[in-house]
């Protein structure tokens, strides 16, 4: 695995180093801190000298957050250019196998502010993106979300990672579609009459096989999780993906999301929203972004 650390000087570019120091292994990984002196120049306008040094000093403030032992010194990779194309660019070039940027919170404000970096970064990334909030300080509370489309893609890139002892994994799926849901109020006041009693329980197997079917297939896909992340039974829900997600994240004081991301066109996430882009906006947890191809959804 190769990873790209993208760092700023700030309290969350440096939880974000320390999280992906939980999962990097240090006898086969190799790492890049990614830095524009650039934006140090413009955020402290201070003399060339003064700002190599804060350079020099924000490389290894960052490298003291990684694992010891690391079989390469991580990589320092500058460059003058606006923070996501410059990340982008550099990720493309040193063929990295992911990007870790940090977030600052999940508040109107600071999530417009974050539009232009990290956000830009995930939009503009076909590598997998670690948007991270914080770093635990022991093992990592791992919620894995399952879609049959994305689950070959999510667990070739989970398994490719490094799990901190500690780590537990819980599986969640979503019941999109209508009759994955319970019978409706309406309907179930209105079962007076055979036809509408009929349509009823139709309603109801329709529903209980749908769910039976999703629980299946996570069940399936958990056991391609590395162990760390295996947990119990999957947990199957009906609703909002992006609600669920966030809900079951808070509830139960998640570290990490797992989410896949399809392809989408500015207009479709605009009018439609997507899944990633809600957890991405309002999850309290760092979230792993896992490109999927469209065509595979």
């Amino acid at each position: 695995m190769k990873m790209l650390i993208a760092v700023d000087g700030s309290p969350a570019s440096l939880d974000a180093a320390a999280l992906a120091g939980k999962l990097i292994n240090p006898a086969v990984d190799d790492v890049a801190i990614y830095f524009s002196p650039a934006e140090l120049s413009r955020r402290m306008p201070w003399g060339p000298q003064l700002v190599e040094g804060a350079t020099a000093a924000l490389f290894a403030e960052a490298c003291s957050r990684l694992p010891a032992g690391l079989r390469r010194e991580p990589e320092a990779i500058v460059s003058i250019k606006p923070a996501a194309v410059g990340i982008l660019e550099s990720a493309s070039g040193w063929k990295a196998d992911l990007i870790v940027v940090g977030a600052r919170g999940t508040g109107s404000l600071e999530r417009l502010l974050l539009g232009s970096v990290s956000r830009a970064v995930v939009h503009g990334s076909h590598l997998p993106v670690l948007v991270a909030r914080s770093a635990p300080a022991a093992g990592l509370k791992v919620l894995v979300c399952h879609h049959p489309a994305s689950g070959p893609t999510l667990a070739g890139t989970l398994g490719r990672l490094h799990w901190p002892t500690g780590t537990t994994g819980q599986t969640l799926a979503v019941a999109e579609s209508l009759l994955a849901a319970p019978l409706p109020p309406w309907l179930e006041q209105r079962v007076r009459d055979p036809q509408t009693a009929a349509i009823a329980r139709a309603w109801e197997t329709e529903h209980e096989s749908e769910v039976a079917g999703i629980t299946t297939k996570a069940r399936e896909f958990v056991a391609t999780l590395p162990a760390a992340l295996q947990g119990g039974e999957p947990i199957v829900v009906e609703g909002n993906p992006g609600d669920r997600i966030n809900a079951r994240a808070k509830a139960d004081g998640i570290d990490l999301v797992v989410v896949g991301r399809t392809p989408a066109d500015t207009l479709s996430r605009w009018l439609l929203g997507s899944t990633s882009e809600a957890v991405l906006s309002s999850s309290p947890a760092s979230v792993l972004l896992v490109p999927v191809e469209k065509s595979a959804v």
